[in-house]
């Protein structure tokens, strides 16, 4: 159970309490009528049946509407026979009032408030006419003291749903850092794989056979040609490992190409348009720091989808002598980079620091969000 739903239960518990008592107390106490105290009785438990059946879904709904003004209409008519009845029951005003403020606007419920302390008033006076003085002080200070209440309960209950909100905000930011941590993990590996192979086996393979055919071009020595093919086929072997250990989108595309595809599939599924640029001279990137650049572009790309409510976005890939940056930026509602979870941030920090790589973001409500990140080679 959520801290804002055992608060609403708290205040239940005492409503059924308050009533249950008050109800006990007409039994237990002399000095009225037998049918003064059945009909008072009678009004209670409607009372507490209207509530559990009507009132209490209305509240758990929020639902502010003619229907729980007519159930707080009911209730306050309810109160009125038994505090006729048996003025005893002027005690229900304990349960009643926290209620009302849990079913109507805060304007209204002060209203219903004045009107509820007004009631004992007038069944005082209508067997007392004499003592109304006294009545209507009781009442301007059961009035002041049952605002407070109310506006205390209102204040505790909206923290409530606030720290619930927030601590379902922080586990599901949790989550989201797990998920980027382990994708994060798997990437980074599968990429410095693909790097081992492809700085390692693969280049001594080419080396291989580069000596080989220096020393025998025509290869008329079978055992040379033999160890030629060899090289060749383990190459291609290699080359189809560091494929593989890839991203599929750079598998069979360029960096650009593939940067234009998440840019593309990003204005498919949110309707955003975003622009893609590629500036300076383009060419090939060793993979681990194509598939950091490429996982940073569609990281912030999501970002923008799930959070940003942008109109627009950009993605600059900027290939500059000795390094390349990549910058995404958005005209959404911004965002604080240094709040807990940072929407994935931690995930795109990681990858860019195992490639020596360096991650900006400045994020503001009136100029939006941008992301650069600079690999050095």
């Amino acid at each position: 159970m959520s801290e804002s739903q055992s608060s609403y239960w708290l205040w239940e518990l005492f409503f059924a309490v308050t009533v249950v008592a008050v109800g006990a107390s007409m039994v237990i106490v002399d000095g009225y009528d037998l049918w003064r105290r059945a009909i008072a009785l009678a009004a209670i438990g409607t009372m507490l049946l209207l509530h559990v059946f009507v009132g209490r879904p209305l509240i758990h709904r929020n639902a502010e509407n003619t229907a729980a003004l007519l159930t707080i209409l009911g209730q306050l008519c309810l109160f009125g026979v038994a505090v006729w009845s048996v003025p005893l029951a002027t005690w229900l005003m304990f349960a009643v009032i926290p209620v009302i403020f849990q079913m109507v606007p805060v304007r209204v419920a002060i209203g219903l408030v004045v009107v509820a302390n007004l009631i004992p008033v007038g069944v005082e006076y209508s067997y007392d006419p004499a003592g109304i003085g006294m009545d209507l002080v009781i009442a301007v200070i059961s009035i002041g003291a049952g605002i407070c209440i109310g506006l205390w309960i209102l204040k505790t209950l909206a923290e409530s749903e606030q720290r619930a909100t927030l601590i379902t905000e922080l586990e599901e930011s949790r989550a989201e850092v797990v998920r980027l941590s382990h994708e994060a993990g798997v990437a980074a590996e599968r990429a410095r794989l693909a790097g081992e192979i492809h700085d390692t086996l693969a280049q001594g393979f080419t080396s291989i056979i580069t000596l080989v055919q220096a020393a025998d071009p025509s290869l008329r020595d079978e055992r040379l040609a033999l160890a030629v093919r060899t090289a060749r086929e383990n190459l291609a072997e290699s080359r189809a490992m560091v494929a593989a250990l890839s991203p599929t989108a750079l598998a069979s595309a360029s960096l650009p190409d593939a940067v234009r595809r998440s840019a593309a599939r990003f204005t498919e599924e949110s309707g955003v348009p975003a622009s893609v640029r590629v500036t300076g001279d383009y060419r090939d990137l060793p993979t681990r720091l194509e598939v950091v650049l490429l996982r940073a572009a569609q990281e912030s790309l999501t970002n923008i989808r799930r959070h940003a409510h942008a109109n627009e976005a950009g993605v600059l890939l900027s290939y500059a002598p000795s390094s390349v940056r990549l910058v995404v930026r958005d005209d959404g509602c911004g965002f604080d980079p240094g709040s807990p979870g940072g929407f994935g941030l931690p995930g795109m920090r990681a990858r860019a620091e195992q490639v020596g790589g360096r991650l900006t973001i400045r994020s503001d409500a009136d100029t939006g969000t941008t992301v650069e990140l600079e690999i050095p080679e």
